[in-house]
């Protein structure tokens, strides 16, 4: 028998996200017992969630819009392509206004939090989290959408977006981070799981099957799309996880290489010929074209023998995350970007 290794499922390299400092109150620490505390009011989680909420319902990252410029910036995008990435920067600049959101489906709350096991709340953390989430949807022009069922076929409206999704995890240390993403039912719903087996993991097979499944997308959960396409996983749900979060860029950061502990990994030839097939299949942003995506990745994660999960997701182009943390300095919020203007070209495309 082998020897024991513990391998942490997704060993993520250093954050470089740019934060902006929210505030400082609301976080002390506290020593017990020679650990370090950090203690959080429950404040501060309600604090947190109304403005990660807020901020990813008007804003986006600065990445994602440098991409729709390199539409309008690349000779080999069709008038169809370069259409959509002007159209979608002229609409961010309408929704950096703050009043009208980026995307009129303002989406599921969905939030994931890792918990150092040194932080102390003293409250149910869904519960706060989830009254900010309620706060953003009642004070700013976003849509309810989340209906609950009172029997099989009745349902009604919330009113209030709730209920929200909330994962939680615990972890080592005295801080707290965050993933807060809103997804929309159209980006929901292409998502894909595919039970496969072993006879998938060969060149012919796997290309043949992206091909065929690439199709599955089409164009109605708005492209360009982030994709995310994850092989493996050690339960169906364990791999639709890991898209929503490589889809999210969460896991970016990803090492390129697998290890006897089974630790996932980026395959990056396995992107760029993703990439390739995406670009080739004349799908395009919208009306054809190239740009069916704005970029790929391929996360290869341990199995069992008699299982291949295989999980296809995408992040569409209200491309709505944006991560959070707690520490000893405060609570913190990614900083996205409320100048969109700066990515629009002088004239529009073909002009």
């Amino acid at each position: 028998m082998a020897e024991f290794i513990y391998q942490e499922p997704f060993p993520l390299s250093e954050d470089t996200t740019e934060y902006r400092l929210l505030t400082k109150d609301y976080v002390k620490t506290v020593e017990c017992d020679g650990r370090r505390i950090l203690k959080v009011a429950p404040e501060g989680l309600e604090l947190l969630a109304r403005e990660a909420i807020a901020d990813v319902s008007f804003y986006l990252r600065a990445s994602h819009l440098q991409k729709l410029t390199r539409i309008l910036d690349d000779p080999e995008a069709t008038d169809n392509d370069k259409f959509v990435a002007y159209t979608m920067l002229l609409n961010q600049m309408v929704a950096a206004e703050g009043e009208l959101p980026t995307c009129q489906d303002t989406g599921t709350a969905i939030v994931i939090g890792k918990k150092g096991e040194d932080v102390y709340t003293g409250c149910n953390d869904a519960e706060m989290l989830s009254k900010g989430i309620y706060e953003t949807y009642r004070d700013r022009n976003l849509r309810y959408s989340q209906v609950v069922p009172f029997t099989m076929t009745e349902e009604k409206n919330t009113g209030t977006n709730l209920p929200a999704q909330i994962d939680l995890y615990a972890t080592q240390g005295n801080a707290y981070s965050f993933l807060f993403i809103t997804k929309g039912g159209g980006s929901a719903n292409k998502t894909f799981l595919y039970q496969q087996t072993k006879a998938l993991l060969n060149e012919k097979s796997l290309t043949e099957f992206i091909k065929t499944h690439i199709m599955d997308l089409g164009t109605s959960a708005c492209p360009p799309y982030h994709l995310a396409i994850v092989i493996g996983g050690t339960s169906a749900e364990a791999n639709l996880a890991a898209v929503k979060k490589a889809s999210a860029g969460y896991l970016d950061h990803l090492p390129t290489s697998g290890n006897e502990g089974g630790r996932a990994f980026r395959d990056l030839e396995w992107e760029e010929k993703v990439l390739k097939i995406c670009r080739e299949s004349g799908v395009g942003a919208q009306f054809g074209g190239k740009y069916l995506v704005h970029d790929v990745r391929v996360i290869r994660m341990p199995r069992h023998a008699a299982s291949c999960p295989v999980g296809i997701g995408v992040s569409c182009s209200a491309d709505r995350n944006v991560k959070a943390k707690i520490t000893e300095d405060g609570i913190f919020l990614e900083q996205l970007e409320k100048n969109p203007a700066r990515f629009l070209p002088k004239t529009a495309p073909g002009m």
